[in-house]
């Protein structure tokens, strides 16, 4: 069945809203029937706005990101149209009440955000680490407080869900939310997987992320010299809980794990091949496996912590990331290390000698 579609925004410019902004319309068109879909929701200066492209004119921040709505609309509709264009039951109804969600088994976007949330939860262990779960679980949380900040609404409708929505939403990590600039990105990044999700399972039939770019501002970690690393490592500790501590974070400038692979460390990973011992283990971030040669220093720490069991049967009674960096900045006082000690700082200083 050959039919004809065509999506049509127009302006009304004979109504403002209070910022004097006037809204952009809906028409779709099929087999030359027409119909009003009302408003976009978006609102624009009507002296930006050009009947013949019917977008707004020019490059500046408010018609590129009204223009990109624009568009993620037009694309919803005609995905829809494609959906359905061999089905002789097409019409210009079926089409609204796809749109506006009547006939979808989600019509906003939280119920998507729980139903990733979930499939997340249930990989941890397998494939995804809790950290990731927690990642989304704040990233949802947030996102939802934003809706309410920035629209006084409790959720937001897939239609609305357009590119204008991700930039006000980046807007407000970085002022309301007080997020840093690299932390917004990962967090616009992390949201951007939610929508894939949906768009790859069909809930959602355009991409909100469209044209969005990210970039992500060099960070300088900082390192260890070889001087600072030794004059932690045989830094004589009457507490035991800084002693525990120096211990792991010499065992990771010497091995280059991370906090949480040390972690999970068991005698099972120490492995002996032709005299020489390994740790032999997965990177819980990537899940490659590593096999890194152990040296005289890090065997010795191994040895030192050798006799007791401690609980799961780790290799070491690792104490908690948040607890781990408190101590570390009381031992570089101690030391006399005039540099911000954290344990990421440890992946940094990795030493082959």
């Amino acid at each position: 069945m050959r039919t004809n579609f065509k999506v049509s925004f127009y302006l009304r410019s004979n109504y403002e809203n209070k910022e004097g902004k006037s809204p952009v319309m809906l028409r779709v068109f099929l087999n030359g029937e027409m119909a009003n879909f009302g408003s976009t929701k978006i609102f624009v200066d009507k002296s930006l706005w050009n009947n013949t492209t019917s977008r707004l004119k020019g490059r500046t921040a408010e018609a590129l990101s009204a223009n990109a709505a624009l568009d993620s609309i037009s694309t919803m509709l005609n995905n829809i149209y494609h959906k359905f264009e061999d089905d002789e039951s097409l019409s210009l109804d079926k089409i609204r009440s796809f749109f506006v969600g009547k006939d979808r088994e989600y019509t906003t976007f939280l119920p998507i955000f729980d139903k990733f949330n979930e499939d997340v939860r249930q990989r941890v262990g397998h494939t995804i680490s809790k950290d990731s779960l927690q990642k989304y679980s704040v990233l949802r949380r947030h996102f939802a407080e934003f809706l309410i900040y920035k629209y006084g609404k409790k959720d937001i409708g897939l239609a609305e869900f357009t590119p204008s929505v991700v930039q006000d939403f980046e807007l407000y990590l970085s002022t309301a939310a007080g997020c840093a600039y690299n932390t917004s990105v990962k967090k616009l990044k992390a949201l951007k997987t939610v929508t894939i999700y949906a768009q790859k399972r069909g809930y959602l039939l355009h991409d909100p992320f469209l044209n969005h770019r990210f970039h992500l501002e060099p960070v300088n970690r900082g390192f260890l010299t070889d001087e600072e690393i030794m004059k932690i490592a045989n830094k004589e500790l009457d507490i035991h809980r800084l002693e525990l501590v120096r211990d792991v974070f010499i065992f990771s400038c010497f091995t280059g794990l991370a906090y949480i692979d040390v972690s999970n460390l068991t005698p099972d990973n120490i492995v002996t091949l032709d005299d020489k011992q390994w740790i032999m283990t997965k990177r819980q971030k990537t899940s490659v496996e590593t096999n890194v040669l152990l040296l005289d220093i890090p065997k010795s720490i191994i040895a030192k912590y050798s006799h007791k069991t401690y609980r799961d049967g780790k290799l070491f009674p690792i104490l908690t990331n948040q607890k781990t960096n408190a101590y570390l900045k009381e031992i570089a006082d101690l030391c006399g290390v005039k540099k911000n000690l954290t344990f990421h700082l440890a992946k940094h200083c990795l030493i082959y000698k």
